[in-house]
């Protein structure tokens, strides 16, 4: 499976993109990080980031898309300006018909370092060994980006088991449920029938 890794920015937008294997095998296949000048208009930022990601939807044509969810910033204008790219690809990859998955950062370094409480340096050297890179990729956006894609390809299969299984799970629960339902209607019914055949003995 191939999934495009998004970490979302209008300074730096990360873009990573990695192949899964067998196992948990993983292969970068490309890692960039797109720029737009903090001094433009942010529908300007925002068109050159869609027109980026457009442009690896085309060519590296990934199966699915992992971007990095907004989950507490202190500074409100960075995190509306995270939230806004990270929208701009969401749509470019629902157009395409593609599944876009957000991931917390604390799943995303769980899954590639073990603890949701690494730091960005454990990220990029846990991503760098596990990619066979032979330098680390830098800025960190990138090496976040790479990250996402490997957390995606890695707990998305257990997602969709545990998924399959709930609804496997509820499914099992309405239909005894619904047998339980009918049970007592038919319970109520032969009661209001042997009621009514008691009566007609009396006549």
């Amino acid at each position: 499976m191939r999934v495009l890794g998004v970490d979302p920015g209008l300074t730096r937008c990360g873009l990573g993109v990695v192949d899964g294997g067998l196992g948990r095998s993983v292969t970068c296949v490309a890692v960039d990080v797109v720029r737009t000048p903090a001094d433009a208009e942010l529908s300007t930022r925002l068109l050159r980031i869609s027109d980026a990601v457009e442009h690896w939807l085309d060519v590296h044509r990934p199966e699915a898309v992992a971007v990095e969810r907004v989950f507490s910033q202190h500074n409100v204008r960075t995190v509306m300006g995270t939230a806004q790219a990270g929208g701009v690809v969401a749509l470019n990859a629902a157009r395409r018909g593609l599944p876009v998955v957000f991931h917390t950062p604390s799943e995303v370094k769980a899954a590639v370092t073990g603890s949701g409480r690494a730091d960005k340096a454990q990220v990029t050297g846990m991503v760098t060994r596990l990619l066979k890179l032979e330098s680390q990729p830098k800025p960190a956006d990138a090496a976040d980006a790479l990250a996402l894609a490997i957390c995606h390809l890695w707990r998305e299969p257990m997602r969709k088991r545990l998924a399959e299984a709930e609804a496997r799970a509820a499914e099992l629960a309405r239909t005894h449920k619904a047998k339980l339902a009918a049970a007592a209607k038919d319970k109520t019914r032969r009661a209001a029938g042997d009621t009514n055949s008691g009566r007609d003995t009396r006549r």
